[in-house]
């Protein structure tokens, strides 16, 4: 056995983000890989133990850059926890809207960027972009945004949706829902998907739950867990929800994973703005004063497009004292060295591509 030692990155088409790969290669097989992060930390938890409060969301937003409301969310929701603030029933189910809104618009951008990953499927990644517009022109309704929305305040959101939201976003949910059966009938009869996709990166069911991975990345290993059911926040425990698991462990399952929870996420919506109360989902303006810190130490957990994160805080009266954050991501990334053992070169970008990594979430 010959051993060659190559580096993929740290800047590199594949990697989505500055991340450095060093394999080990015999002949076309790899025998292992070491990712090395780092590249893009910005010691955002840091950060905010000198900031008040709701200075620090524009912070948080940009550690998923794919979905930036998600961790917006779950840094007002830590706050609120700590300072006792309470949401109205309207202002639940809007976050929980805007939330699977925003799961559907990042599983298909990974779904563009997977297919490009793989070489053969550039018109793939432009209806992808196209159909995810749609779903972004909603968030932009609401928050005024395209990317970075910064639309919680605690106690509910910026502003409230506008007349006539219900009736757009039921058109573009119909819309996007026809184009996955498109995407799937594209996709799923292309042969050279299939083959660069299925039983590669495979990722036990023991191997998974050992290594902590969470997500996507776990149901598509045969774990039925998911934060929205078995820990439900907001209003998932009143909407029938589903968890999406495959059993086939490898890439492939792990793309139907995905595919499959944006049509759960397309019901969820659906279903939330039938049954939505009427009232104000406006939350505190920030120019009030904020009331002292009640509980010191809160943990929140949520249910985001790449994973399960958890946000624990020490909470002082006006500012985090300290704060920690167990990004999903980062730990789906250390999974990479067992799913890639015994895989060829060229199929280390497909396995990297099915773990749906943002590396501003790795590295923080």
């Amino acid at each position: 056995m010959t051993i060659s030692r190559i580096n993929i990155g740290p800047v590199h088409p594949s990697t989505h983000g500055v991340l450095r790969l060093v394999a080990d290669i015999d002949g076309d097989t790899v025998v292992g890989v070491e990712p090395h992060i780092g590249f893009l930390h910005r010691g955002v938890e840091k950060l905010v133990e000198n900031r008040m409060y709701m200075q620090c969301p524009p912070y948080f937003e940009k550690l998923d850059y794919v979905a930036p409301m998600s961790y917006d969310e779950i840094y007002v929701a830590a706050v609120e926890q700590a300072l006792g603030v309470e949401l109205s029933e309207r202002a639940a189910y809007s976050r929980t809207i805007l939330l699977e809104l925003q799961r559907i618009a990042s599983h298909l951008l990974w779904l563009g960027t997977m297919s490009n990953d793989l070489g053969q499927f550039f018109g793939m990644f432009m209806w992808a972009f196209r159909d995810r517009d749609r779903v972004l022109r909603l968030l932009e309704e609401v928050s005024g945004a395209r990317m970075f929305y910064v639309n919680m305040r605690l106690g509910g959101l910026v502003r409230d949706f506008q007349p006539g939201f219900d009736e757009r976003a039921l058109e573009v949910l119909g819309y996007v829902e026809r184009r996955v059966k498109e995407y799937e009938r594209f996709i799923e009869k292309n042969p050279v998907f299939i083959e660069r996709m299925k039983n590669v990166g495979v990722l036990t069911k023991d191997m998974a739950i050992e290594l902590g991975v969470t997500g996507p990345v776990l149901r598509g290993s045969g774990v039925d867990y998911d934060v929205r059911k078995d820990n439900p926040y907001y209003v998932y425990g009143k909407l029938n929800f589903k968890t999406q698991v495959r059993s086939e462990c490898d890439c492939l399952s792990r793309y139907k994973v995905r595919v499959m929870e944006i049509r759960e996420s397309i019901r969820l919506v659906r279903e939330a703005l039938r049954i939505m109360p009427e009232g104000s989902a406006v939350g505190m303006p920030t120019r009030l004063i904020i009331p002292a810190a009640k509980n010191r130490i809160v943990g929140v957990s949520r249910e985001m497009p790449r994973g399960e994160c958890f946000v624990y805080m020490v909470a002082d009266p006006q500012r985090p004292y300290r704060l920690s954050i167990r990004a999903p991501s980062f730990a789906n990334l250390a999974a990479l060295g067992e799913m890639a053992k015994g895989c060829k070169t060229s199929d280390l970008f497909a396995i990297l591509g099915s773990l749906d990594l943002v590396m501003g979430d790795v590295d923080r």
